[in-house]
């Protein structure tokens, strides 16, 4: 079996792909470059690897399964004690209290974005008219930088490539995003000698010192992917689960209370990760899944795997918003748990609201299989998602 999983259409696992993930807790896999690997698929196992030191995500030296530069991930690819630092550093951005803070702005955002949609007219593109501005219009806030999506989305694009784009392209990508972070630090030290700081993120980096300038720069770029590109795409595909069930829509029309809901269950459901997932190496003999596994061997644990494991989740295979218990892991889990998941949460919450509140009938305006799904790259997701309203 290979990593990544062929390319095929959808916002969940497929039944293909559902039966080959559950015959067996570990699953030999081979990656990209002739390295061989265990998938792990099960819930606990998952678990495990997400938050035990034996398992290490800075020793895997052979590049991530795509050819994104491996510095560029500031928490994604490092361990204790660097990781722990480094997170430290800027967690205080992304309590519930800041998300919950956050939420009249993110509110009167996707409002502004509605009304652009209302004057574009039916049918637009919910990717670039609502969803892409409202992912990055809210983390470039946070960074104190333009929204300028014309500018990042092809740097972006190309950095999240899982084979789509060639090295030479994704290098070009770093190099021109790393370079227009360096130039904002240089602009907040200019405002800072200046008397006049601004209230961002960067700025409190650069404030408090604890964190080189290569270090700050590839925060910025790395918040700006995650909180754009993953938060872009898991919005465009809650949007198409949920208007794909017209009894679902009309009654989180009735009670919005049900949105929350909704949003978890579409964390749990999402197939998200178009790599498989992140490699870990063994650096301690530690037993998973009945296995005793070695020093220097590799595993990639599976979220998507585990967010659909039967002994975990009542009715796995079935979309149920109404789950008493959810322990979902599409943020991931322990320590490299995403770092935005209570602004995510947030900005999902408000889009679904938005879009149902203002819209009576909106609708996904293509045939299924007319979508063009985002093959090759980081993070699954459509290219595009055309939606319409009112007469059809």
């Amino acid at each position: 079996m290979k990593l990544p999983f062929e390319a095929r259409p959808g916002v969940a696992l497929d039944p293909g792909h559902l039966k080959v993930l559950r015959e067996r807790p570990l699953i030999p896999v081979d990656l990209p470059g002739d390295h061989k690997a265990l998938l792990v698929t099960r819930h606990a196992d998952v678990r495990t690897v997400l938050s035990d030191d034996r398992f290490s995500r800075e020793a895997w030296h052979n590049g991530p399964l795509f050819a994104r530069r491996s510095e560029a991930l500031a928490l994604v690819t490092s361990d204790a004690p660097r990781h722990t630092r480094r997170r430290r550093a800027v967690q205080s951005w992304f309590t519930h209290r800041q998300a919950a803070a956050a939420r009249p702005g993110i509110e009167r955002l996707a409002e502004n974005l509605i009304d652009g949609m209302e004057k574009t007219g039916s049918p637009t593109d919910l990717v670039a008219g609502f969803t892409t501005p409202l992912a990055y219009g809210v983390i470039c806030d946070m960074l104190g930088v333009p929204a300028d999506t014309e500018l990042f989305l092809p740097w972006v694009n190309a950095m999240m490539s899982a084979g789509t784009y060639t090295k030479e392209e994704v290098n070009a990508a770093h190099t021109h995003m790393y370079a227009y972070f360096e130039a904002q630090l240089t602009e907040r030290r200019e405002a800072m000698s200046a008397g006049t700081p601004g209230d961002d993120i960067l700025t409190a980096l650069l404030q408090a010192g604890e964190l080189s300038d290569v270090e700050i720069s590839t925060f910025g770029l790395g918040l700006m992917v995650a909180g754009g590109e993953t938060t872009t795409n898991f919005l465009s595909c809650c949007v198409m689960e949920i208007l794909a069930r017209p009894d679902l829509v009309a009654a989180l029309r009735e009670d919005p209370s049900g949105i929350p809901g909704a949003v978890e269950e579409c964390l749990r459901w999402v197939w998200f990760n178009g790599t498989g997932g992140q490699p870990h190496v063994v650096v301690e003999e530690a037993d998973l899944a009945g296995v005793r596994l070695c020093p220097g061997q590799v595993v990639v644990p599976s979220t998507d795997a585990a967010n659909r494991d039967p002994s975990v989740f009542e009715s796995a295979d079935e979309f149920l918003t109404d789950r008493v218990a959810n322990p979902q892991l599409g943020f991931g889990y322990g320590r490299h748990m995403c770092l935005g998941a209570a602004h995510a949460r947030v900005e999902a919450e408000v889009a679904i609201a938005a879009l149902l509140r203002r819209f009576a009938d909106l609708r996904v305006a293509v045939e299924a299989d007319r979508l063009a799904w985002r093959d090759g790259m980081f993070i699954r997701g459509v290219w595009s998602l055309p939606v319409a309203w009112g007469p059809r």
